[in-house]
Protein backbone atom coordinates (compact mmCIF):
# COMPACT_ATOMS: atom_id res chain seq x y z
CA UNK A 1 0.00 0.00 0.00
CA UNK A 2 0.98 3.45 -0.53
CA UNK A 3 1.19 5.05 2.87
CA UNK A 4 1.60 8.53 5.12
CA UNK A 5 2.28 8.36 8.14
CA UNK A 6 2.16 12.07 10.07
CA UNK A 7 3.60 12.67 13.53
CA UNK A 8 7.07 11.18 14.79
CA UNK A 9 6.46 11.34 18.30
CA UNK A 10 7.39 8.15 20.97
CA UNK A 11 4.57 6.53 19.65
CA UNK A 12 4.24 7.57 15.57
CA UNK A 13 8.06 7.26 15.08
CA UNK A 14 7.98 3.20 15.92
CA UNK A 15 4.36 2.64 14.35
CA UNK A 16 5.39 4.77 11.37
CA UNK A 17 8.62 1.93 11.04
CA UNK A 18 6.63 -1.50 11.10
CA UNK A 19 4.68 -0.56 8.50
CA UNK A 20 7.64 0.18 6.80
CA UNK A 21 8.67 -3.10 7.74
CA UNK A 22 5.58 -4.64 7.01
CA UNK A 23 6.70 -3.82 2.96
CA UNK A 24 4.23 -0.35 2.49
CA UNK A 25 5.45 2.35 0.94
CA UNK A 26 6.21 4.77 3.20
CA UNK A 27 6.41 8.40 3.11
CA UNK A 28 6.39 10.24 6.82
CA UNK A 29 5.68 14.09 7.71
CA UNK A 30 6.69 15.89 11.15
CA UNK A 31 6.58 19.27 12.31
CA UNK A 32 10.36 19.75 13.14
CA UNK A 33 11.71 18.13 9.71
CA UNK A 34 14.96 16.48 11.95
CA UNK A 35 12.87 14.25 13.33
CA UNK A 36 11.38 12.95 10.01
CA UNK A 37 15.22 13.11 8.54
CA UNK A 38 15.95 10.77 11.52
CA UNK A 39 13.24 8.34 10.64
CA UNK A 40 14.00 8.15 6.97
CA UNK A 41 17.56 7.17 8.09
CA UNK A 42 16.49 4.50 10.20
CA UNK A 43 13.48 3.28 8.09
CA UNK A 44 14.49 4.50 4.91
CA UNK A 45 11.00 5.80 3.02
CA UNK A 46 10.57 9.41 2.25
CA UNK A 47 9.75 12.49 4.43
CA UNK A 48 7.90 15.29 2.87
CA UNK A 49 7.87 19.14 3.72
CA UNK A 50 4.57 19.44 4.02
CA UNK A 51 0.83 17.70 4.42
CA UNK A 52 -0.26 18.08 1.28
CA UNK A 53 2.78 16.81 -0.12
CA UNK A 54 3.10 13.51 2.57
CA UNK A 55 -0.86 13.28 1.48
CA UNK A 56 -0.48 13.28 -2.08
CA UNK A 57 -2.04 9.85 -3.99
CA UNK A 58 -2.06 7.80 -0.31
CA UNK A 59 -4.29 5.47 -0.14
CA UNK A 60 -4.17 5.22 3.65
CA UNK A 61 -3.09 8.44 5.57
CA UNK A 62 -1.83 7.83 9.26
CA UNK A 63 -1.89 10.48 11.86
CA UNK A 64 -0.83 10.53 15.52
CA UNK A 65 -0.88 13.82 16.38
CA UNK A 66 -1.41 16.24 19.78
CA UNK A 67 -5.07 17.24 20.58
CA UNK A 68 -8.16 18.04 18.48
CA UNK A 69 -6.79 21.55 16.85
CA UNK A 70 -4.09 19.61 15.19
CA UNK A 71 -6.48 16.42 13.79
CA UNK A 72 -8.36 19.19 12.40
CA UNK A 73 -5.47 20.95 10.96
CA UNK A 74 -3.76 18.10 9.56
CA UNK A 75 -7.37 16.93 7.94
CA UNK A 76 -8.08 19.63 6.31
CA UNK A 77 -4.40 19.54 4.44
CA UNK A 78 -4.47 15.95 3.62
CA UNK A 79 -8.24 15.24 2.53
CA UNK A 80 -7.39 17.20 -0.86
CA UNK A 81 -4.40 15.07 -1.37
CA UNK A 82 -5.48 11.90 -0.73
CA UNK A 83 -5.92 8.62 -3.44
CA UNK A 84 -9.68 8.97 -4.46
CA UNK A 85 -11.90 6.85 -1.60
CA UNK A 86 -8.83 6.92 0.60
CA UNK A 87 -8.55 6.70 4.21
CA UNK A 88 -7.36 8.48 7.27
CA UNK A 89 -6.56 6.21 10.05
CA UNK A 90 -6.16 8.57 13.29
CA UNK A 91 -4.56 7.50 15.74
CA UNK A 92 -4.96 10.84 18.56
CA UNK A 93 -6.16 10.91 21.41
CA UNK A 94 -9.16 13.48 20.53
CA UNK A 95 -12.80 14.17 21.94
CA UNK A 96 -15.33 12.51 20.09
CA UNK A 97 -17.03 15.21 18.60
CA UNK A 98 -13.78 16.02 16.51
CA UNK A 99 -13.68 12.24 15.08
CA UNK A 100 -17.45 12.68 13.96
CA UNK A 101 -16.61 16.29 12.12
CA UNK A 102 -13.41 14.67 10.92
CA UNK A 103 -15.67 11.11 8.99
CA UNK A 104 -18.20 14.07 7.79
CA UNK A 105 -15.44 16.07 6.69
CA UNK A 106 -13.89 13.43 4.72
CA UNK A 107 -17.73 11.85 3.22
CA UNK A 108 -18.11 14.59 1.87
CA UNK A 109 -14.97 14.41 -0.81
CA UNK A 110 -15.45 10.56 -1.20
CA UNK A 111 -12.96 9.58 1.50
CA UNK A 112 -13.08 7.92 5.08
CA UNK A 113 -12.20 8.89 8.46
CA UNK A 114 -11.52 6.17 10.94
CA UNK A 115 -11.03 7.58 14.89
CA UNK A 116 -8.47 4.92 15.94
CA UNK A 117 -7.20 5.83 19.17
CA UNK A 118 -4.44 3.09 21.01
CA UNK A 119 -3.40 2.06 24.30
CA UNK A 120 0.07 0.02 25.25
CA UNK A 121 2.38 3.01 25.75
CA UNK A 122 5.71 3.64 24.04
CA UNK A 123 6.47 -0.13 24.55
CA UNK A 124 3.63 -1.18 22.69
CA UNK A 125 4.11 1.05 19.51
CA UNK A 126 7.78 0.06 19.95
CA UNK A 127 7.26 -4.01 19.58
CA UNK A 128 4.06 -3.69 17.45
CA UNK A 129 1.81 -4.63 20.53
CA UNK A 130 -0.93 -1.94 20.88
CA UNK A 131 -4.45 -2.95 21.41
CA UNK A 132 -6.66 -0.25 18.85
CA UNK A 133 -10.01 0.78 19.14
CA UNK A 134 -11.86 2.02 15.83
CA UNK A 135 -14.72 4.05 14.80
CA UNK A 136 -16.26 4.92 11.18
CA UNK A 137 -17.83 3.66 8.14
CA UNK A 138 -17.58 -0.52 8.39
CA UNK A 139 -15.98 -1.14 4.96
CA UNK A 140 -13.36 2.17 5.50
CA UNK A 141 -12.33 -0.02 8.64
CA UNK A 142 -12.40 -3.62 6.98
CA UNK A 143 -9.84 -1.89 4.70
CA UNK A 144 -7.79 -0.31 7.03
CA UNK A 145 -7.57 -3.24 9.56
CA UNK A 146 -4.71 -5.64 7.96
CA UNK A 147 -2.70 -2.28 7.54
CA UNK A 148 -3.22 -1.39 10.96
CA UNK A 149 -2.08 -4.96 12.18
CA UNK A 150 1.86 -4.15 11.18
CA UNK A 151 1.91 -2.78 14.82
CA UNK A 152 -0.99 -3.81 16.61
CA UNK A 153 -1.86 -7.10 18.15
CA UNK A 154 -5.51 -6.38 18.85
CA UNK A 155 -7.62 -3.73 16.61
CA UNK A 156 -11.77 -4.15 17.20
CA UNK A 157 -14.04 -1.80 15.54
CA UNK A 158 -16.65 -0.25 18.10
CA UNK A 159 -19.26 1.45 15.85
CA UNK A 160 -20.05 4.76 14.01
CA UNK A 161 -17.74 7.81 14.11
CA UNK A 162 -16.21 8.81 17.66
CA UNK A 163 -17.06 5.00 18.81
CA UNK A 164 -13.17 4.46 19.07
CA UNK A 165 -12.77 7.86 20.86
CA UNK A 166 -15.34 7.04 23.56
CA UNK A 167 -13.69 3.28 23.63
CA UNK A 168 -10.50 4.83 24.86
CA UNK A 169 -11.99 7.08 27.16
CA UNK A 170 -13.24 4.66 29.14
CA UNK A 171 -9.83 2.49 28.73
CA UNK A 172 -8.50 5.40 30.39
CA UNK A 173 -11.23 5.81 33.17
CA UNK A 174 -10.33 2.31 34.11
CA UNK A 175 -6.45 3.12 34.66
CA UNK A 176 -7.22 5.93 36.68
CA UNK A 177 -8.53 4.15 38.94
CA UNK A 178 -6.35 1.22 38.67
CA UNK A 179 -3.17 3.57 39.11
CA UNK A 180 -4.85 5.17 42.01
CA UNK A 181 -6.01 1.85 44.16
CA UNK A 182 -2.35 0.50 43.25
CA UNK A 183 -0.68 3.76 44.58
CA UNK A 184 -2.72 3.66 47.67
CA UNK A 185 -1.87 0.02 48.33
CA UNK A 186 2.12 0.61 48.06
CA UNK A 187 1.26 3.80 50.69
CA UNK A 188 -0.84 1.22 52.97
CA UNK A 189 1.44 -1.47 52.80
CA UNK A 190 4.36 0.71 53.81
CA UNK A 191 2.45 1.87 56.20
CA UNK A 192 1.52 -0.86 57.84
CA UNK A 193 5.38 -1.76 57.81
CA UNK A 194 5.26 -4.73 55.24
CA UNK A 195 7.57 -5.75 52.78
CA UNK A 196 6.02 -4.29 49.49
CA UNK A 197 7.78 -7.16 47.73
CA UNK A 198 6.31 -9.66 49.53
CA UNK A 199 3.17 -8.26 49.36
CA UNK A 200 2.46 -7.49 45.73
CA UNK A 201 4.07 -10.88 44.76
CA UNK A 202 1.57 -12.45 46.51
CA UNK A 203 -1.60 -10.39 45.81
CA UNK A 204 0.02 -10.06 42.44
CA UNK A 205 -1.55 -13.91 41.89
CA UNK A 206 -4.90 -13.41 42.71
CA UNK A 207 -7.71 -10.93 42.20
CA UNK A 208 -5.81 -7.47 42.52
CA UNK A 209 -3.83 -8.85 39.70
CA UNK A 210 -3.68 -5.86 36.86
CA UNK A 211 -1.11 -5.05 34.44
CA UNK A 212 -0.57 -1.84 36.38
CA UNK A 213 0.47 -3.92 39.07
CA UNK A 214 2.79 -6.18 37.03
CA UNK A 215 4.24 -3.38 34.87
CA UNK A 216 4.23 -0.84 37.87
CA UNK A 217 4.47 -2.13 41.40
CA UNK A 218 8.83 -2.57 41.29
CA UNK A 219 9.34 0.69 39.65
CA UNK A 220 6.27 2.56 42.56
CA UNK A 221 8.19 1.07 45.27
CA UNK A 222 11.69 2.56 43.58
CA UNK A 223 10.23 5.92 43.01
CA UNK A 224 11.06 5.10 39.22
CA UNK A 225 8.81 7.76 36.35
CA UNK A 226 11.09 8.18 33.47
CA UNK A 227 9.11 5.99 31.06
CA UNK A 228 5.47 5.25 30.03
CA UNK A 229 2.36 7.64 29.72
CA UNK A 230 3.13 10.71 30.93
CA UNK A 231 1.15 12.58 33.36
CA UNK A 232 0.67 15.42 30.67
CA UNK A 233 -1.00 13.30 28.13
CA UNK A 234 -2.97 11.69 31.15
CA UNK A 235 -4.77 14.61 31.98
CA UNK A 236 -5.56 15.47 28.30
CA UNK A 237 -7.21 12.73 28.45
CA UNK A 238 -9.13 13.02 31.64
CA UNK A 239 -10.20 16.11 30.48
CA UNK A 240 -11.87 14.92 27.50
CA UNK A 241 -13.39 11.95 29.36
CA UNK A 242 -14.57 14.45 31.72
CA UNK A 243 -16.00 16.99 28.94
CA UNK A 244 -17.42 13.97 27.21
CA UNK A 245 -18.92 12.31 30.88
CA UNK A 246 -20.76 16.60 31.56
CA UNK A 247 -22.27 15.73 28.20
CA UNK A 248 -23.94 12.63 28.58
CA UNK A 249 -24.23 12.64 31.89
CA UNK A 250 -22.21 9.70 33.19
CA UNK A 251 -21.14 10.04 36.57
CA UNK A 252 -17.30 9.56 37.03
CA UNK A 253 -16.85 11.26 40.90
CA UNK A 254 -13.39 8.83 41.30
CA UNK A 255 -12.38 9.79 37.89
CA UNK A 256 -12.35 13.47 38.64
CA UNK A 257 -11.06 13.07 41.59
CA UNK A 258 -7.91 10.99 40.26
CA UNK A 259 -7.88 14.03 37.58
CA UNK A 260 -6.87 16.39 40.75
CA UNK A 261 -4.17 14.36 42.05
CA UNK A 262 -2.80 14.00 38.85
CA UNK A 263 -3.06 17.57 38.95
CA UNK A 264 -1.28 17.78 42.32
CA UNK A 265 1.85 15.38 41.03
CA UNK A 266 2.23 18.42 37.76
CA UNK A 267 2.65 20.49 40.64
CA UNK A 268 5.18 18.28 42.23
CA UNK A 269 7.04 18.80 39.13
CA UNK A 270 6.06 15.55 37.57
CA UNK A 271 4.65 16.33 34.26
CA UNK A 272 6.52 14.25 32.19
CA UNK A 273 6.39 11.62 34.67
CA UNK A 274 5.02 8.26 33.95
CA UNK A 275 1.67 8.46 35.24
CA UNK A 276 2.01 5.46 37.86
CA UNK A 277 3.70 8.63 39.73
CA UNK A 278 0.20 8.96 41.66
CA UNK A 279 2.23 7.05 44.47
CA UNK A 280 4.01 10.44 45.01
CA UNK A 281 1.21 12.22 46.59
CA UNK A 282 1.28 9.45 49.24
CA UNK A 283 4.80 8.28 49.17
CA UNK A 284 7.90 10.66 48.01
CA UNK A 285 10.60 9.00 45.93
CA UNK A 286 13.90 8.22 47.57
CA UNK A 287 16.57 10.46 46.23
CA UNK A 288 18.24 8.30 43.40
CA UNK A 289 21.60 6.97 44.31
Amino acid sequence: MKVAFIGLGVMGFPMAGHLARAGHEVAVFNRSPEKAARWVETHKGRAAATVAEVAAGAEFVFLCVGNDDDVRGVVAQALPAIAEGGVIVDHTTTSAKVAREMAQAARAVGRAFVDAPVSGGQAGAENGQLTVMCGGDRAAYDRAEPVIMAFAKAVRWMGEAGSGQLTKMVNQICIAGLVQGLAEGMHFAKRAGLDTTEVFEAISKGAAQSWQMDNRWKTMAEGKFDFGFAVDWMRKDLGLVLDEAQANGAQLDVTAIIDAFYGDVQQLGGRRWDTSSLVTRLEPPEPKA
